[in-house]
């Protein structure tokens, strides 16, 4: 009997941003497309959100960003996830972030950066589409 894994996806919010209304709306979207969904809570380090990613073996990191830290707490995962041989694991982003800086985010190794008023089926759909195992 052959069984597939279904694509495992860390949801975090770093830093101090407080806001958590549409990072839980799309851990539900993601558990609801069948995929697998760990979600860190509130308050994340980027250490602790790249611990958890490996801890759990996770094929995708989403991050949300409300508060303006984007720049450095984004990169910084990205970062850690290099320092720590775990590169592989996809990376996305969503929240408030301005155009300008959606660029900056990709050239880093930002996969993918959902702007406010994209849909959940638009969000799911990319995921299908790019996300694979490890």
């Amino acid at each position: 009997m052959v069984t597939t894994r279904k694509i495992r996806i860390l949801v975090a919010k770093p830093g101090l941003d407080g806001h958590d209304r549409g990072v839980r709306i799309i851990a539900r979207a993601f558990r609801d497309a069948g995929f697998e969904v760990v979600y860190t809570g509130l308050h994340q380090t980027p250490e602790q959100i790249v611990n958890a990613a490996i801890q759990e073996d996770v094929d995708l990191i989403g991050m949300s960003s409300l508060a303006g830290a984007h720049l450095y707490l984004f990169q910084k995962v990205i970062d850690l996830l290099k320092a720590l041989g775990a590169d592989d694991i996809m990376v996305i982003g969503g929240g408030i972030i301005p155009e300008e800086d959606i660029g900056k985010l990709k050239a880093v190794g930002i996969r993918k950066i959902f702007p406010p008023g994209t849909s959940l089926e638009t969000i799911v759909d990319w995921v299908r589409r790019n996300v694979r195992h490890r």
